[in-house]
């Protein structure tokens, strides 16, 4: 009797699986509900290379994902251009990687009919979101502090120079 249970409860194909997603280099993000290899994303973009997103970390190295490697369920993959594989993952990678899953939260909020808050009009400048490098551990050291205020540009003292008179 308990074995039934497991074993009807846990359904491997399963209509309700979460799809598998894929982020673009431009943004875009395409969702497959059918088993994947990595080769078939591969073949369509051939200058680009595919990561797991649960993979990215700032300052490591990008891990791709081999051809013949099926896509999990579930999983978000991005992909990223040939000529960066071998790089490192910067903050600005990861930015990319935020602004396009905000835009995507936001469609699905809107075609899932919840609540929307109307835009504010075109007059007004909207505020803009801004990344907090607080949040960051690796951006919160006092070293990367010490930098941060190194490099802001200052503005120069623009005094009126004395001439002596020559004698």
């Amino acid at each position: 009797m308990g074995n039934y249970v497991s074993c009807a409860l846990a359904s491997p194909a399963s209509k309700h699986s979460k799809p598998i997603k894929i982020i673009s280099q431009t943004g875009e993000i395409k969702e497959f509900q059918q088993p994947l290899k990595a080769a078939e994303l591969m073949l369509e973009s051939p200058n680009s290379f595919l990561v797991n997103s649960r993979s990215l970390q700032i300052r490591r190295r990008f891990s791709a994902l081999n051809a013949d490697e099926d896509l999990e369920t579930g999983n978000v993959y991005v992909m990223f251009p040939m000529k960066r594989v071998r790089s490192v993952v910067t903050a600005a990678d990861m930015g990319v990687l935020f602004l396009a899953a905000n835009s995507a939260a936001r469609r699905s909020a809107a075609a899932g009919g919840v609540k929307v808050l109307p835009e504010p009009p075109r007059e007004e400048a909207p505020a803009a979101p801004r990344l907090s490098l607080e949040d960051v551990e690796e951006f919160s050291t006092p070293e990367f502090k010490h930098r941060l205020s190194m490099c802001r540009s200052k503005k120069p003292l623009l005094e009126t120079i004395v001439e002596e008179p020559i004698c």
